[in-house]
C-alpha cells in the first residue's frame, strides 16, 4: 500500500540519468517536465524481491520517491552548485506530489509527504540519517533548513485545494 512521499533532489544535473530512473519513480527535470523511473510506485509495496525504486534506506516499503533533478555541487546556501533548483521545477513538483496525494488518498503530514533529510532525522538509525536532501531551496532562499518541509507541505496543500 503507498503510504507516503519523499522528496529528494538528486545531487546531479538538470535531467535524469539511466541510474537516477533506476532509484527514484518520478523526476522533474529543470523545465518542469515529469520523467517516470524505471519501476512505479505500487512497486514499492514489496522491496524483498528486488524489483522496486530504492529511493530511501530504511524508508522504501510503501514510499513514492519523487526527485527534483540538480544540486550537484551543493555546499551551502551561498555555495548551492552548479544546477540549483529552478522555480518552475519546484512549482510543478508541489503540483505533481498534490495530484499523487489524491491519487493515493494520502494526508499531507509530517509522516506522509517528507523530504529524505526529514525521514533520516526522524529515523537515525537507517542509512537516510545525515542526508541533505532537501535543505535549501535555490527559488526560496529564506526558508530555512528545518522550516523546509513545512513549506513543501503548504505548498502541496495548497496545490491539492486546486485540483
Amino acid at each position: 500500500m503507498v503510504k507516503r512521499i519523499i522528496l529528494h533532489w538528486s545531487a546531479g544535473r538538470y535531467y535524469p540519468t539511466e541510474f537516477e530512473k533506476r532509484h527514484y519513480h518520478y523526476l522533474i527535470d529543470a523545465e518542469g517536465n515529469i520523467v517516470n523511473g524505471k519501476y512505479k510506485p505500487e512497486d514499492n509495496n514489496d522491496c524483498t524481491d528486488g524489483c522496486y525504486a530504492p529511493h530511501t534506506g530504511g524508508g522504501n516499503t510503501g514510499s513514492v520517491g519523487v526527485c527534483l533533478c540538480g544540486m550537484s555541487g551543493f555546499v551551502s546556501n551561498s555555495v548551492c552548485g552548479y544546477y540549483p533548483i529552478t522555480r518552475k521545477q519546484f512549482e510543478v513538483c508541489m503540483k505533481f506530489v498534490a495530484e499523487l496525494c489524491k491519487k493515493y488518498k494520502i494526508p499531507i503530514s509530517e509522516k506522509t509527504v517528507l523530504t529524505h533529510y526529514e525521514f533520516g532525522r526522524v529515523n537515525p538509525k537507517t542509512s537516510s540519517a545525515g542526508k541533505i536532501d532537501i535543505i535549501f531551496l535555490p527559488p526560496y532562499p529564506w526558508v530555512k533548513k528545518n522550516e523546509v518541509g513545512s513549506f513543501i507541505r503548504s505548498k502541496v496543500r495548497w496545490y491539492l485545494e486546486k485540483i
